[in-house]
Formats: structure tokens, C-alpha cells, sequence
């Protein structure tokens, strides 16, 4: 008699690792839009100790926004995601780089602020689909 002949074996589906509602890409958001504030605060203030607070937030927010995206990206979506949305690893990987150094981590620069901003509204309407069906 082999092993597996001596068990029943239940066949057990998950969508996620937690029970669903854990994940949100509400909270990449909030950081994001946390980073555009700050970016429109600096530019309107000459301040140099507060433009270093302004950077070290800017940066710590910024690394946020990637952080949320990826658990969203590795423990949120799963394969059929990615069948039925195939533009879902470019735009996950699109938006955490517009977080990173090259992005609003790196820079003051509004117009990435805001282009991450919509690359998250784009991953949250592909998001509150798949929480559909």
C-alpha cells in the first residue's frame, strides 16, 4: 500500500493567504498622495531644514507606496489575475518604479506624483474586479 492510499487527501482553494479584506491598494494610495503633498509643500517653501524633513518623508512614503504594491503583487494576486489582466505585472512594475529612485523617492517631481497616483487607480479598479467575481 503506498502513503498517499493510506490518507484522504482534500483538495483545499484559496484566493489569498489571509481571509480576503486584509489587502487594499488604498494604502499605496494614501502614501502616494502623502508624496505629492509634500512635493507641492517643497515647492513653495525655501526653508532648508524643512526641505530635509520634507526629503526624509518623501522618501520613507515613497517606500511605502512600492511596499503595499508588492504584497498586492505576491501575496494578493494570483495567476488567473494575471491571465485575465495581463497588463498587471507591467503596471505593478511601471508604478513601483515611478515610487522609487528614479520616481517620487528620488525627486520632486509633481508630474511622476501624479502619474503614480493613476497607475495605482488603474491596479485599484483591476483590484476591486477580481474582489467581484
Amino acid at each position: 500500500m503506498r502513503l498517499r492510499d493510506m490518507f484522504q487527501i482534500t483538495e483545499v482553494s484559496a484566493h489569498c493567504d489571509l481571509p480576503c479584506g486584509v489587502y487594499d491598494p488604498a494604502q499605496a494610495r494614501i502614501e502616494a498622495e502623502s508624496v505629492l503633498q509634500i512635493i507641492k509643500k517643497v515647492a513653495d517653501n525655501d526653508d532648508p531644514d524643512f526641505r530635509t524633513r520634507a526629503v526624509l518623508i518623501k522618501e520613507q512614503r515613497s517606500e511605502l507606496v512600492k511596499h503595499h504594491l508588492w504584497v498586492l503583487w505576491t501575496d494578493y494576486f494570483k495567476p488567473p489575475h494575471f491571465e485575465k489582466y495581463p497588463q498587471l505585472h507591467t503596471l505593478v512594475n511601471e508604478a513601483t518604479k515611478l515610487a522609487g529612485a528614479s520616481g517620487t523617492k528620488g525627486e520632486f517631481d509633481q508630474a511622476k506624483a501624479e502619474e503614480l497616483l493613476a497607475k495605482i487607480a488603474e491596479i485599484d479598479k483591476i483590484f476591486w474586479e477580481t474582489k467581484q467575481g
